[in-house]
């Protein structure tokens, strides 16, 4: 959301000493702090919920002198994730320590850094007539960096996560309730977030306006399918920007590496990035996780478990550079498919496939005219990138969009797995949880 956030304004409400905040959240940047939701008064009146510097999840009410806050012991850094986060005030309850409740897919947290219960019938900044909510800040800053889905606010309720999630029966994962809550009580929200050019539409029968400011950007990452991203946990000195879809390196003729946060060892898959601004020997292609930890920021391409296709159309893997395709410059979008399970991997570039190769004959796994044929198979392979001087690459693996721009034209694809520039070869699919299970 970098500076973008959305807000309301609240009414009467039906309980002030009781209310759930329910989201779905996926982050993007640690070691800031993030606000989810704030409402605010002044600087001695105000309610925050929100990742702090130290990626503990931390939520407090202040009315000064009094403040209440939990504050988790632990931190939350898994920036390839969806969590789900609730968030229970019920001051009313006899039992101190029920009347504030974090609790993350699912499971209550128990162990905190900080937890100031509130005192009995103790009411709150936030639901409260004429009150501005703003959701990815608060009213000074500290906007969210990541990805939202299901913002959920019910008023004079205290409820369990079971309303918004339950678990799989096959595979025990928490897993979402897309519907919105029944009983929203009158400052009630549902900000479902999939309405892809409505983004800020109220979907509980309360149906408030919100308003915007910044822009929302559509995505097809969500809770029910977590998409691939770049990982900003590998130290490469890389800035990732635009929910860790767009990379950015300095002018400073160093060899630099990226990573994203989902491969795999068999399937067929299909990515696109885009070539915003070109430096010198920029690449893109797959590695192996081995690859990841012994190159450690420099050079993928040229080592053993890297495959790339570089900016002055040859190939690249270990020492063997060779000529393969065409050369690409700023704006150029190239489309990477590779055949995991066969070890074989093509490139295009602006939607024609590099070295006379054919959609139909990737889809039939003929290698006449691949980059690369019988790379070797059972290892982790995740979508890289190479860097040298002033370079930014913005991936699109399957959200629609380069950085901010959505994608001009969708190809056809038969995965129906995300959206893409150009036709994606048949049976090849996203790099996403979804597709993971194709």
């Amino acid at each position: 959301m970098a500076t973008t956030y959305c807000y309301y304004t609240q009414t009467t409400p039906t309980d002030n000493n009781k209310w759930t905040l329910s989201m779905w959240v996926k982050r993007a940047e640690l070691g800031t702090v993030q606000n989810l939701v704030g409402a605010w008064d002044d600087g001695s009146n105000h309610c925050i919920f929100r990742f702090n510097a130290d990626n503990q999840l931390d939520w407090y009410d202040y009315q000064a002198p009094a403040s209440f806050q939990l504050k988790t012991n632990r931190v939350f850094r898994d920036v390839g994730a969806w969590y789900h986060l609730v968030f229970v005030w019920d001051s009313d309850n006899v039992t101190e320590a029920d009347r504030m409740q974090t609790w993350v897919n699912g499971v209550r947290e128990t162990s905190y850094a900080t937890s100031d219960y509130p005192t009995s019938g103790a009411s709150t900044v936030i639901n409260v007539s004429g009150r501005v909510v703003e959701i990815g800040r608060r009213s000074d800053g500290g906007y969210f960096s990541g990805e939202m889905s299901h913002v959920q606010f019910v008023d004079g309720s205290a409820l369990a996560p079971t309303e918004f999630g339950s678990v799989d029966a096959t595979s025990g994962i928490w897993k979402i309730k897309t519907a919105c809550y029944a009983t929203p009580g009158n400052n009630g929200i549902c900000l479902k977030m999939e309405d892809r050019t409505n983004l800020d539409l109220d979907s509980s029968s309360n149906a408030f306006t919100f308003t915007t400011s910044g822009t929302l950007t559509a995505t097809y990452d969500n809770p029910s399918d977590n998409f691939c991203t770049l990982n900003p946990l590998h130290l490469d000195n890389i800035t990732k920007t635009n929910g860790n879809t767009t990379a950015t390196t300095a002018a400073d003729a160093v060899w630099r590496s990226t990573y994203s946060t989902l491969g795999d060892e068999v399937g067929k898959y299909y990515y696109e990035a885009k070539c915003v601004t070109q430096g010198t020997y920029t690449g893109i292609g797959f590695a192996t996780i081995d690859n990841m930890q012994a190159v450690n920021g420099n050079n993928n391409f040229l080592t053993t478990g890297g495959y790339g296709y570089v900016e002055d159309g040859r190939k690249n893997n270990q020492s063997t550079e060779s000529a393969y395709g065409t050369s690409y410059t700023t704006g150029d979008i190239i489309g990477v498919a590779f055949n995991m399970t066969d070890g074989n991997m093509w490139f295009s570039k602006n939607g024609t496939w590099q070295n006379s190769a054919t959609i139909g004959e990737i889809a039939a796994n003929t290698t006449t005219n691949a980059a690369f044929a019988g790379i070797t198979t059972g290892k982790t392979y995740i979508p890289a990138a190479r860097f040298y001087n002033s370079t930014v690459w913005s991936f699109n693996f399957g959200n629609g969009y380069f950085g901010t721009t959505a994608i001009t034209s969708a190809g056809t694809n038969a995965s129906s797995i995300g959206s893409f520039e150009y036709d994606v070869p048949t049976n090849f699919t996203a790099l996403s949880t979804k597709g993971l299970n194709e």
